[in-house]
């Protein structure tokens, strides 16, 4: 009897031994998981970081020239413009239209407004593009098309951007290259109005290249 009971409770002992090792293989395995799962999506996370692209720090600028089909053309043929919009800016009126525009009473001028990325193109540069794409001793007209919306106008967003138009303004008008003087006027941003959207690109979706250009 003494031995019966010897081993039953070297039984039971035993059974107890391997369930608590089988408890704790079980949870070593569902750390071990945990962790494993853990790794994969730290790895995930940095590889999706990793994708990323690097957005581009860029600052905005707006002129008028005319036209603004052909100085939105030319703008978007500038390195470092990564962006470009047309629109209507310096006037008194709200939410203009096209129409209200060319009807001269708006007092609102056709101008791009673009983003550029400093890195690859600096302001003067782009000044320098817009006073070469145009005629800035004509007022309130380029080429054939008449009128207060065609001046030629620079809105700075900027005190620098305000000084550099200033300095580059002053010394063309000191050289010999125009006969007039420059008319182009400098001014705060106002407010700028999109245009309406077949406007935008209009000669990268149509082809060609009018204007006064």
């Amino acid at each position: 009897m003494r031995w019966l009971m010897t081993r039953t409770t070297l039984g039971a002992r035993a059974l107890g031994l391997g369930v608590l090792a089988a408890m704790a293989l079980a949870v070593s395995v569902a750390f071990a998981g945990c962790t494993t799962q853990g790794n994969a999506q730290t790895q995930a996370t940095q590889t999706d970081e990793g994708a990323g692209e690097v957005e581009v720090a860029t600052e905005t600028a707006t002129f008028g020239a005319g036209c603004f089909w052909g100085v939105e053309e030319r703008f978007r043929q500038t390195e470092g413009v990564v962006d470009t919009e047309v629109g209507y800016a310096g006037g008194h009126t709200q939410s203009p239209t096209y129409e209200d525009v060319c009807s001269h009473r708006t007092g609102h001028a056709e101008v791009v407004r673009l983003k550029y990325d400093p890195e690859k193109v600096g302001y003067e540069d782009l000044l320098r593009v817009f006073f070469a794409m145009h005629d800035p001793t004509q007022v309130n007209r380029q080429g054939p098309d008449v009128g207060d919306q065609y001046r030629s106008v620079i809105f700075y967003h900027t005190e620098a951007q305000g000084e550099a138009a200033q300095k580059i303004k002053a010394q063309l008008d000191g050289t010999d290259e125009y006969a007039h003087p420059i008319a182009t006027a400098i001014e705060p941003a106002p407010t700028f109005w999109p245009a309406e959207d077949y406007h935008q690109e209009y000669f990268a979706k149509r082809g060609g290249g009018a204007c006064h250009f």
